[in-house]
């Protein structure tokens, strides 16, 4: 039986669950003929008329040929100290915070054309647990072996994201968040959890990585960065037994050392210390058990910041790279937390949210989701690009116990944009 007919058996007789929650959708909706990404066939028919269901906002209507990057040359040069905070600012950012938790931690950065870039904080050093944030080191990582494996033809590394399908196996197990089944002929759509005898290509698998944040789809990419070091210009015919051995066979302090250098690696690239940011462990328990963690993760606004200059700048790996990720980061769906803000709704936003809680009983406190009375993280990194131009950068972390945070969020990012936009 060959691939393609194996593909839709898989599909056709899946059990399905509906529980659905994430990040959204990510990557420009007319992107499906370069990705492969299916789902976006169905935001093109909803746009069409074809498929009956709410369309997409204004802001997340734009074309792959419409993103770029925004600090090429000499404007980002300037960047490759990191900025000073400007007076002015910094005394409007200080002035939301009168009413805000202590935890709330911010980096903001104005790099609207044509005039100064300005930047301003609060709390940017301290560091927070990034949660799923950190997929976005992985996501480095991932192009960073692809580099390594096609140093001379970019073309060569995105038909390897678009051709190449591989198995979940137990490094999807387990994560509640779901991810799309789409079928391009019937125009059927299932959402469920990942299963260990799902196939997608590794583009698909990267955008369920950032698009619902699905846990499973980060451990399955990193896993086959791992691969592609480890078996190099074989890593493209690499059978599934080829990789079940190699991880059965390799010692696990190996396979730690090699998976945490993987990702860490480009960030120290681009000047970020450990300090700022890293990241330690798999996203899901099957692949824990596979390759343990090293040294925790732990992230901060200054850090993340870093990151976004870099990709702006072209500097994520190179050019190429980094825009696809921008474009891997780009709002084509719901928007949830910071994204969220009405303020944002025609506006194009390139975000990424992370979360992480934990509760310990306590008299008269019922846990729920993303009420952690532990641990309580929620974060956000975003870049924002307006239709009156205003473009500007923003990271928030923050730890506020026992309260869901995601609203507070939301009027955080319409008083930010107010504060850039408004004189």
């Amino acid at each position: 039986m060959n691939r393609k007919n194996l593909l839709i058996i898989v599909f056709l007789f899946s059990s399905f669950f509906t529980f659905a929650e994430g990040s959204g959708e990510p990557y420009p909706i007319d992107g499906y003929k370069t990705t492969g990404i299916r789902r976006l066939v169905r935001l093109q028919k909803i746009i069409d008329g074809q498929i009956k269901d709410t369309k997409p906002i204004p802001g997340a209507l734009k074309s792959i040929k419409d993103i770029k990057l925004n600090l090429l040359g000499v404007r980002g040069d300037s960047l490759e100290t990191f900025p000073q905070a400007d007076k002015k600012l910094q005394q409007k950012l200080n002035n939301l915070f009168p009413n805000l938790h202590e935890s709330y931690s911010v980096a903001l950065l104005d790099i609207t054309n044509g005039k100064k870039i300005r930047y301003a904080s609060r709390q940017d050093t301290k560091g927070f647990q990034p949660g799923s944030v950190g997929k976005l080191a992985v996501i480095a990582g991932l192009f960073n072996e692809l580099e390594r494996l096609y140093p001379n033809s970019y073309e060569d590394r995105v038909n390897l994201l678009k051709t190449r399908f591989v198995k979940a196996g137990t490094w999807g197990n387990y994560d509640e968040h779901t991810v799309p089944f789409f079928d391009t002929i019937t125009n059927v759509l299932v959402k469920r959890t990942v299963k260990e005898y799902d196939i997608f290509s590794l583009y698909e698998w990267v955008d369920h990585m950032l698009s619902v944040s699905n846990n499973g789809a980060a451990s399955i990419v990193w896993r086959e960065a791992v691969l592609m070091r480890a078996f190099g210009q074989d890593y493209p015919n690499l059978t599934e037994e080829q990789a079940s051995e190699y991880f059965k066979t390799t010692p696990r302090a190996s396979l730690q050392n090699l998976a945490n250098l993987l990702v860490n690696e480009p960030l120290l690239k681009i000047g970020i210390s450990e300090e700022e940011w890293r990241l330690g462990s798999m996203f899901t328990q099957g692949a824990k058990r596979i390759i343990p963690g090293s040294g925790g993760s732990i992230g901060s606004p200054r850090g993340l910041m870093k990151f976004l200059i870099a990709l702006e700048r072209g500097k994520i790996v190179d050019y190429n790279s980094s825009l696809e990720i921008k474009r891997m980061m780009y709002m084509t769906d719901r928007r949830i937390r910071y994204g969220a803000s009405p303020r944002l709704t025609n506006a194009a936003i390139y975000f990424k949210s992370g979360s992480l809680y934990q509760c310990k009983p306590e008299e008269g406190f019922t846990c729920k989701k993303y009420m952690g009375n532990v641990q309580n993280y929620m974060n956000s990194v975003v870049i924002v690009e307006q239709p009156d131009g205003a473009t500007y950068m923003v990271v928030v972390m923050t730890n506020v116990l026992r309260k869901n945070s995601n609203l507070d969020h939301m009027g955080l990012a319409s008083s930010i944009d107010d504060l850039i936009r408004k004189p």
